[in-house]
């Protein structure tokens, strides 16, 4: 198994941060990604690196998308963090909870049982915990219904997210 070390010492990888902005996609213009989400700029970001909302029609080049983006994960980093008192998680993990903080916000984190499960080092409930229906859910449409081209994205982004994060523990 991958050793589990103390979260102060770990940050988001390299390779995870390039994973996220790849799942997330790149849009030039502010749009709504899903009906009944948030409108994102850049790559897949709801807020500005100063806090403030991003707006319908807003524009953002490739290289402003990249700061705001690192911007913000920086920002749930530390809240992510402070989340988990004494826990601990090996490099993958933390990285795929990142990736789960930055599509879900740091407030459903705090709220979820994958933190209540990793501070009781229930570290495959924690997995499980990814695939709960109110994580495959987009404005109450179910995203694993089978065919639907409506947020099917949401849906494969957790399948993948659930699969590392099975793997992580197992290695």
């Amino acid at each position: 198994m991958s050793r589990r070390t103390g979260i102060a010492g770990l940050s988001l990888s390299a390779a995870a941060f390039i994973a996220l902005v790849i799942s997330e996609g790149f849009s030039p213009s502010a749009t709504v990604p899903v009906k009944g989400d948030r409108p994102t700029v850049g790559f897949g970001s709801t807020y500005h690196a100063d806090g403030s909302p991003v707006e319908l029609g807003e524009k953002i080049t490739p290289i402003n998308a990249l700061k705001t983006a690192k911007a913000h994960i920086s920002k749930d980093e530390q809240r992510f963090r402070d989340s988990l008192p004494g826990a601990v998680l090996n490099q993958a993990e933390y990285d795929l909870y990142i990736d789960w903080t930055y599509q879900y916000g740091i407030g459903r984190w705090r709220a979820s049982p994958m933190r209540q499960h990793i501070i009781n080092q229930e570290y495959r409930q924690a997995c499980e915990a990814l695939l709960l229906p109110e994580y495959r859910k987009v404005d109450g449409f179910d995203c694993s219904t089978p065919g639907n081209r409506r947020c099917m994205g949401v849906w494969t982004r957790a399948k993948e997210r659930h699969q590392r994060c099975i793997d992580a523990g197992l290695q």
